[in-house]
């Protein structure tokens, strides 16, 4: 069994698909291990004790400095021996300590096709602003690995969302979260559980 640990900041829409998937049976070989949040008022958090999964908050706020607080973040996802984590909405840039540590066993979910409308300042509702700003009639997300860059790791799956005349940034976020997010990052997951996938010369492939 894989050992995911899911790493939000808010809601957890994203996490409660995966919960969704892994209980009906649509992802395999899989075992949610634990749910760490940044915030302690995140819902996700409540998502994840009402599935009885183990939970975890390590906010900055409780430590001195940015580098005690990542060691203390490291330290958490290590003591649950994960196997792959995923970042779902997780608004803390990640240490490349962690990264290197995770190297192809960590997975972020994007709001947007990549390489459209990521990077930097690329994240929640502005994402969605962006697009519609630039006139976009195809937006999407993306699952990727983690590298040290923003947005910049190897591509494990896209899905295309259309853009709608009478769209908000947040009639467009919600239906790229229904369309797409909800589905590839569980698809993602899955693939990874089951080995279909590796990391080949810096892209995804194929294993099956």
């Amino acid at each position: 069994m894989l050992r995911v640990g899911v790493c939000v900041s808010g809601g957890g829409t994203n996490l409660q698909a995966i919960i969704d998937k892994v209980e009906s049976g649509a992802i395999t070989g899989v075992e949610l291990a634990a749910v760490v949040s940044n915030n302690a008022g995140a819902y996700a958090l409540t998502r994840a004790k009402n599935h009885g999964i183990p939970v975890a908050c390590i906010s900055p706020k409780d430590y001195g400095t940015r580098e005690a607080f990542h060691r203390a973040l490291i330290e958490t996802l290590d003591r649950f021996h994960l196997d792959l984590i995923v970042l779902a909405g997780f608004l803390v840039v990640i240490p490349e300590e962690l990264v290197r540590k995770y190297r192809n066993r960590m997975i972020n979910i994007h709001p947007s096709l990549i390489p459209s409308f990521c990077g930097t300042g690329n994240y929640g509702l502005a994402v969605h602003e962006h697009a519609l700003k630039r006139g976009v009639k195809v937006t999407g997300a993306t699952v990727h690995f983690v590298d040290e860059g923003t947005d910049t790791g190897p591509i494990i799956l896209q899905k295309a969302v259309s853009v709608r005349e009478d769209d908000t940034p947040e009639s467009l976020q919600l239906r790229v979260m229904e369309e797409a997010e909800w589905e590839i990052l569980p698809a993602a997951i899955d693939l990874i559980a089951n080995g279909n996938i590796r990391v080949e010369n810096g892209r995804v492939v194929r294993t099956t």
